[in-house]
């Protein structure tokens, strides 16, 4: 048997290779059974098993592995329960990975169908879309794509097969960096001495389509004294294609991010990311796809914008301001990202909430956007049952205000719910009276 989760594995990429990866992991998988109640991926998994007298993993056709490979949307949180992981088990196991070498088998040996190579060139080329749609297109763009079962959505569906009946983020008129390079200086200060420097990862999702979480970002950073700068050069992450499967693409994009923020660690600024799917690519996956010392070095001082803000609060010699005069609802619901809970770093944006002097009801189901995987058409459905939970939460808890720190999920809570999240540090912002910009 071979454990390989490494990408520059000479087998890596070897079919006969994964397919007896796939029979042991899904073996253990199906003899432990703990993470029946995150995905439909391990039902699948164990009844297809329980089908033969023998519960014999080996005894699953390749067509039935990939079944359990499509419902995986890689939330990560059966890595974060799994108790045979590398490092505590013998067994080495590692299953959102294994999903992904499998997707990255698939297309690296010509096994994706036409329409998933359209869905993987649509939903890839984020900063492409973003550039294009965002600006003065931005009218025209949402209103071609803001209208769930649209003449214009059916058509993108069999187009690409992007769900037609998908809430879809709108594009900005102003990108974040456009408004970031014109903005006179930096907000008045409360605190008497700077107390860090950041360099911003942005990402695709705050530059494009909401600018309004990195506008606030920054203001509430600068009313704590920390120094913020945007780094040129800097592309989308990636994430889309890894996720399915196209790891040339997505190592081409990391390169370049690693070099852009690797100089900016070396001129002395931590990087900060407002989403956690982003942040957890340049925590984890540019480590394991590009490696090297750049790498490593970019992991090791990326931070979620909220863990930045917390550490600032518990340093030694720092602290954040503690006076809130704005505006703070009584009670709100957080929902905690699978991919920030996937880091392991605590809910630092419902402790900075609860600072600012709100009640906070934590709701940690997966909202199943994941990335692309529930904007796809074949997924849709899919998707829809797994965040019924979500929402079901979130109405169980019965508070006006909902916020979130994925963009991503807070679209797949909006069309569960009919709520528009907004994030904790919008919150944050909002407590410190500071206002809402256009």
């Amino acid at each position: 048997m071979t454990t390989t989760y490494d990408p520059f594995h000479p087998r890596y990429f070897d079919e006969a290779d994964l397919r007896e990866e796939l029979t042991r992991v899904y073996d253990l998988c199906h003899g432990c059974r703990l993470c029946f109640k995150f995905c439909t991926a391990f039902p699948t998994l164990f009844e297809l098993v329980d089908r033969h007298d023998d519960q014999d993993a080996a005894r699953m056709t390749p067509a039935e592995q990939d079944r359990v490979v499509d419902e995986c949307f890689n939330c990560k949180l059966c890595y974060v329960n799994c108790p045979y992981i590398p490092g505590q088990s013998e067994w080495n196991l590692d299953f959102p990975r294994l999903m992904l070498r499998a997707q990255q088998a698939r297309a690296r040996n010509g096994r994706l169908s036409r329409r998933e190579r359209l869905q993987n060139q649509a939903l890839g080329r984020t900063d492409l879309l973003g550039k294009v749609s965002s600006g003065p297109a931005a009218p025209l763009a949402n209103a071609a794509v803001s209208r769930p079962g649209s003449v214009p959505r059916r058509l993108m569906e069999k187009a690409v097969g992007i769900a037609a009946e998908r809430i879809l983020p709108p594009y900005a008129r102003q990108r974040f960096s456009t408004w970031f390079t014109k903005r006179r200086g930096p907000e008045r200060r409360t605190v008497e001495q700077a107390q860090g420097q950041v360099a911003l990862f942005p990402t695709c999702l705050v530059e494009y389509q909401n600018p309004a979480i990195g506008k606030d970002l920054v203001r509430v950073y600068e009313r704590n004294g920390i120094e913020c700068s945007l780094p040129e050069g800097q592309v989308c992450c990636g994430a889309p294609w890894l996720h399915e499967g196209e790891v040339d693409r997505f190592v081409a994009q990391g390169r370049t991010n690693v070099r852009v923020l690797a100089d900016a660690m070396r001129a002395g600024r931590d990087i900060v990311v407002p989403q956690p799917t982003c942040s957890y690519v340049l925590k984890h996956d540019y480590v394991d796809y590009i490696g090297g010392p750049d790498a490593e070095l970019v992991a090791a001082h990326t931070h979620d914008a909220a863990e930045y803000l917390w550490e600032v609060h518990k340093g030694d010699g720092t602290a954040l301001d503690t006076d809130f005069p704005g505006e703070v609802p009584e009670q709100v619901t957080y929902h905690a990202p699978c991919h920030l809970r996937a880091q392991n770093i605590g809910y630092r944006s419902r402790d900075l909430m609860q600072l600012a002097g709100t009640k906070v009801s934590v709701v940690a189901e997966c909202s199943a956007i994941d990335g692309t995987w529930g904007y796809r058409e074949q997924n849709y459905e899919n998707s829809r049952k797994i965040a019924k939970k979500m929402a079901d939460a979130i109405e169980a808890a019965g508070n006006d205000v909902v916020t979130g720190d994925c963009h991503l999920a807070n679209g797949g809570i909006l069309q569960e719910t009919g709520r528009q999240p907004v994030h904790p540090l919008q919150l944050v912002a909002r407590a410190y009276g500071i206002p809402e910009e256009d």
